[in-house]
């Protein structure tokens, strides 16, 4: 039996993927909600709450971490819920598998590799950081998967641009739009996690998700109106006083301040090594756009 905590695009990918192959699944949200296959069975709790979730996943080979809390709960949603995963993970001996971003390196002036310090400068980036430095001092057998931002219809930059884009409207970003960036399809995060959670070679080691070449967010939005068959698109950035301003009163834009810098400037993750370890390579850009425009 496999446990998946949180039921977002990664967190559903990754039950189905292990449903298809007659894996038993228990899909864990605070709603209850989650996807709907024969050997997924969805339990509603609190996955912060450690007891209930060691019962929950009592004798669970994998656990992986899939949970999605709100930008702003961070500093304090996160550390009960990873403290609740390691600790179900040492009870049942499972491996843990953690879908991981890369936050904690902080501002980067090279593409971004596993062995890099993790030089965070933001509270966000610490959070993450402290996450993966308590998961290998606890003892458990652990993986973290990091990817950039997504290719995926919820939480990522076409799901920001498409309303406008569909309706041939400026579609406005709060961040630059010419720097090159590395954007991680969600169905290939999924495929790496359940992969190297199955290889023991990998437990101990942070990984990168196989992703497409880095391009500009002009770039992508291009190919997505392309393959949606809708003219090109309009974009304009928002002035950063105008991001700085809005984050008065809005606590998403105010914590998109924080992590501004992964778009004023290259922003490049090397995934070479996932390919060199374990044959893994990124979906096609054009594939892993037209599955997201499907499920839009």
């Amino acid at each position: 039996m496999q446990v998946v905590v949180g039921s977002g695009s990664v967190g559903t990918a990754i039950a189905l993927q292990l449903a298809s192959a007659g894996e038993e699944v228990r899909v864990v949200t605070r709603s209850g909600s989650g996807p709907e296959h024969p050997q997924i069975s969805r339990v509603k709790a609190d996955a912060g709450d450690a007891a209930a979730l060691a019962r929950i996943a009592k004798g669970a080979t994998v656990i992986y971490n899939c949970a999605n809390p709100l930008y702003y709960e961070w500093p304090t949603a996160w550390p009960p819920l990873a403290n609740a995963m390691l600790r179900a993970a040492e009870a049942s001996d499972a491996v843990l598998a953690i879908t991981g971003n890369l936050y904690a390196y902080g501002p980067v002036d090279r593409p971004m590799t596993e062995d890099m310090p993790l030089a965070a400068t933001t509270v966000k980036g610490r959070v993450r950081a402290k996450m993966w430095q308590d998961a290998l001092a606890s003892g458990v057998r652990a993986i973290e998967v990091r990817s950039s931002d997504w290719i995926s219809p919820k939480y990522s930059l076409i799901d920001q641009a498409m309303p406008a884009m569909r309706r041939n409207r400026t579609a406005w970003m709060p961040a630059p739009l010419d720097v090159p960036h590395t954007y991680t399809y969600t169905a290939d995060a999924a495929r790496t996690l359940v992969e190297l959670a199955g290889q023991e070679r990998a437990w101990g080691h942070a990984w990168h998700t196989p992703s497409p070449a880095p391009m500009t967010a002009r770039q992508l939005l291009g190919r997505v109106a392309e393959l949606a068959g809708l003219p090109a698109p309009r974009l304009r950035t928002y002035p950063k006083a105008a991001v700085r301003m809005a984050g008065l009163y809005d606590k998403f834009a105010k914590e998109f301040l924080e992590v501004r810098y992964q778009h004023a400037r290259p922003f490049i993750m090397d995934s070479s090594r996932a390919t060199a370890e374990f044959g893994l390579t990124a979906t096609p850009l054009d594939d892993a756009i037209r599955a997201t425009l499907r499920q839009m």
